[in-house]
């Protein structure tokens, strides 16, 4: 498919998003930036998902049967030069376009971009995650810090998301990239996250689902079983800014109480994929 020149490819996959996606895609249609094109990735919604997406664009496509595939699919799919994948509960702020663009263009090194993340909570367990993530997003963190904005050359190039990982290919395809010689930038303009978190047996069972894919990725990239990515407890930001963590004591033992059981639910996910692996 022919590629055209500084467009941007918003790519959302989605699977019963009704309740969310008509956010985010009001937020894309008032981006600073407009040379883009919308596509929406759907894993058979039985809501009114598409229904809402056909308001903004119309390319609107059934595939599955997880996100990799999807982000993939909606990639060979897409016109434009480059390529941005976003989650249905997300919502940009006006510049992300515009600053991704510029970064991009000032530094033809840079191949992927880190868009930072502020979660939005109304929950309880939802307003704990977002005070977690508030650590790796301030400033920045190599340990959890994912590209969403890639070029859509290197990205083929380095074979776009690894299908078989499901929550590790974030990180894999940025650490990918890299490994090619080129960097990944980042840009100041936020992504506001909404969390749907209803308590910690949720993100365990979340967290247990992607870890059976994880020995793959600690594998591919050689990194240790025990350390800072798969160890919340073991991440160098929460020591350099204790603190935080002391000013907050209510939400920093509730921190506490969730990473534990994200962290059980992992450990067990990664056995369970390494035990059943086929290799």
């Amino acid at each position: 498919m022919r590629t055209v020149s500084n467009l941007v490819s918003v790519i959302i996959t989605t699977k019963n998003e009704q309740e969310v996606l008509e956010r985010l895609l009001r937020s894309i249609k008032n981006q600073t930036y407009q040379n883009l094109e919308i596509i929406v990735v759907d894993n058979n919604s039985n809501d009114r998902t598409k229904q809402l997406a056909k308001g903004y664009t119309d390319k609107i496509y059934d595939f599955g049967p997880e996100r990799s595939a999807q982000r993939n699919y909606g990639a060979g799919k897409s016109k434009g030069k480059y390529l941005f994948f976003l989650d249905a509960d997300m919502e940009l702020t006006s510049n992300v376009l515009k600053e991704c663009l510029h970064l991009v263009r000032k530094n033809n090194t840079i191949k992927g971009v880190v868009v930072p993340e502020n979660s939005v909570a109304l929950s309880f367990w939802g307003k704990v995650k977002s005070f977690e993530r508030s650590f790796y997003n301030e400033q920045g963190d190599e340990t959890t810090d994912a590209a969403r904005f890639f070029d859509k050359e290197i990205f083929w190039k380095v074979g776009g998301y690894d299908t078989s990982m499901t929550g590790p290919e974030d990180w894999d395809l940025p650490e990918t990239i890299k490994k090619m010689g080129f960097k990944i930038g980042r840009v100041k303009a936020k992504i506001l996250h909404h969390e749907r978190i209803s308590n910690p047996l949720s993100l365990a069972k979340k967290k247990f689902y992607y870890a059976k894919s994880t020995y793959k990725y600690l594998k591919k990239h050689d990194i240790p079983i025990f350390g800072p990515k798969t160890i919340y407890f073991l991440r160098p930001v929460f020591y350099k800014n204790f603190k935080r963590i002391l000013a907050h004591p209510i939400l920093s033992a509730a921190m506490v109480a969730m990473l534990s059981a994200e962290l059980a639910g992992g450990a067990l996910g990664y056995l369970v994929g390494r035990l059943g692996r086929n290799e």
